[in-house]
This record gives structure tokens, sequence and C-alpha cells, in this order.
């Protein structure tokens, strides 16, 4: 059973529940609207869920300092490192694109390393705030000193799973939106099952023999580990492995964030990101026009079947956020209860 709640009253609601923790208003309202996106897209598991399972309690303990402004340490012009202090990675991270496309409107090209970032939500979000200005947006994030996943053949994790995300303007089409956890499925499609009592499919998770294991709940009580994109090392797994440490040296690596495989708190404290925008008009006219052409031939491909046409990363989550910007986003009753012990105003709304 669901309940719909208006989309501005959900941005509106989540963002007072931000401002009531100290987070300045402009940046509750920019944090409201990273953490609805998952909602507003279908990508739950990214979602409200995680209000009071995670971001309330970061504020809670003084793991994020919800007044911390970006610190600039050293500007390079078209690059930029910076400190985020703490600050809620939910603002932190969009404000960094921000600044990246802003320096690439300049120079072409916009680079943003960050440290001391807290859970940035779904990166493809922040990626896509180049879209805005007809810009390619690259986000890469570690996990801080979280170590969730092993490499490969070892029996002991180092990494997180490492998003890494992409977007790019698809002409009058939803955008691209490419966004990937490094590993097979994030953690938070693992504990959504769990919390539905509903069994995985073999290949997300592995016992330390290999065994696939099909119960979620097995994750967090230390019975099975989380596999990497590919799977196997038959299969492929040194390849998201290979990406998961893409994503450590460009996000923490270069920014000096916590570095999983070296770091001792094994929490996601100082995280690191990357965020990249591109001005592709600057480098050359054409490009579109170019885009039109490439995003118009991928759906213009013969399905198999007719009832599920060809898409592209990021065209079924901008159709679902189309439709629930005018219809209302649909909450799980659970959830809506849940939040509405925080946010009274949303029991309004349902």
């Amino acid at each position: 059973m669901t309940v719909v709640v208006p989309y501005p009253t959900l941005l509106s609601t989540v963002a007072g529940v931000f401002a009531e923790r100290g987070v300045p208003p402009d940046r509750a309202e920019v944090a409201a609207e990273a953490l609805c996106h998952g909602d507003l897209t279908g990508v739950t598991s990214h979602g409200l869920v995680n209000l009071t399972r995670l971001y309330l309690p970061l504020f809670d303990s003084g793991r994020t300092d919800p007044a911390a402004d970006l610190a600039v340490t050293r500007d390079l012009g078209a690059c930029l490192h910076a400190d985020a202090g703490r600050a809620l990675g939910l603002w932190s991270a969009s404000h960094a694109m921000d600044l990246a496309a802003a320096r690439a409107a300049r120079h072409g090209v916009g680079l943003v390393s960050l440290r001391g970032a807290t859970h940035i939500g779904c990166a493809g979000h922040h990626a896509a705030r180049a879209v805005r200005h007809g810009m390619i947006g690259l986000v890469a994030s570690n996990c801080g000193g979280q170590r969730i996943a092993r490499p490969p053949g070892g029996l002991r994790a180092v990494l997180g799973t490492n998003p890494l995300a992409l977007a790019c303007p698809a002409g009058d089409r939803h955008p691209f939106v490419l966004d990937m956890s490094t590993t097979v499925v994030p953690t938070g499609r693992v504990r959504a099952a769990a919390r539905a009592g509903q069994e995985i499919p073999p290949g997300w998770l592995a016992s330390d023999d290999g065994t696939p294991v099909t119960d979620p709940a097995a994750f967090d009580r230390g019975e099975a580990h989380l596999l990497w994109l590919g799977g196997y090392p038959e299969t492929g797994a040194y390849k998201g492995f290979g990406l998961g440490l893409l994503v450590e040296v460009l996000s923490a690596l270069l920014s000096g964030a916590a570095l999983g495989p070296a770091s001792d708190s094994g929490v996601d404290d100082d995280i690191g990101v990357l965020a990249l925008a591109v001005a592709p008009d600057l480098l050359r006219p054409g490009f579109a026009d170019d885009a039109d052409r490439l995003f118009a031939a991928l759906l213009d491909c013969p399905p198999v079947d007719e009832g599920r046409p060809v898409s592209y990363p990021g065209w079924p989550e901008g159709e679902r956020a189309q439709r629930r910007r005018v219809h209302g986003v649909p909450l799980r009753r659970e959830l809506y209860e849940e939040l509405s012990v925080v946010a009274p105003a949303l029991r309004a709304a349902g």
C-alpha cells in the first residue's frame, strides 16, 4: 500500500527537516532535491528511506556539520581543490558540480576535487546538474573509510561500492544518465530486499567459499559479501574491481580524502568526490546536433519485445520523474508513517 505525496510538498517537507537541523535554507533545498531524486526516479534505495536511517543519524552523531561551507584550498582556474568540512554531502556534491560547471563555462572544462564529504546520495543526480548548463557531467565518489567489497581472490573488504556517474544532454529527450555502483548492486538494494523479506538473485552476494547467497539479510549478519560488477573472476569481476579502484583514485587519492584500503576508521567519513564538467559546444560546433542523432538512433532500435522498447540509461528514470512531478510521488505506507514522525507536515499531504 502506498501514499501519493505531491512532489513540491515532498521537497519542502524534507528541506524543512534539514533546515531544522541547522542547514541553511538554500542548501537545505538543494539537499532535499538530491534526496527526493531517488523516489522521483524510482531509485528508492537511495531515496527517502535513508532520511532516518542514514542522514539524520549523521546530524545526531556530529559526523556532519550542518553549517559547514566548502573551503577552497587551491584554485588553478579550471581546477579547484576544496574541503567540504563534513558538510551534508547531498548539498556539497551538488555545489561541487555547480562550481565545476561555472569553470567549464570559462575554460571548456571544470574540475572540483573534494575531500571531507559525507554521503552524497544518487551520484547521477549531481552529475545531471551539468546538463542544465548544456554540459557533460561526471561524478565519482568513494565511500571514505568504509570497506564493503573484497578484491577478487581476497578475504578482506578493501573498498566501498564506489559509485560512478556520467550525464549528457540528449537533445529534447531525457538526458543520458549512467549512475552505477562498481559492485553488482549497491548495499541499499540488498538491504531493501532484506526489509521486504525478499530473496535476491544469485550473483549479488557470495559466501567465503564463493557459493551464491540469495538471503539478503546474510550481508548484515556478516555471512556474505558483495560482488563486483562481473560477479566472479571468470566472468569479469576484475573489471568491476578495476572500476572501483578507478573511482578511488579519481575521488579520494586525488583529493586527499580517506582511502578505503588504508583507513582504520571503517566508516564512511571523509568521502572523496570528483566533479567534472565539460562544455562541449566550446570545444566544437555541432555537438548538440550529434547528441540528438545519437540518442534518437538508440530509441529507434527495433526491440525484441514490442512491449519493451529500447531505451538508454536515464530514459526510464526521466519518464518516471516526469509522471511523478505531475501526479505525485508514491511512498510505501510504512515509509510514509516513518517520515511523518520526523516531519509531521507530511501527514497533511497524505
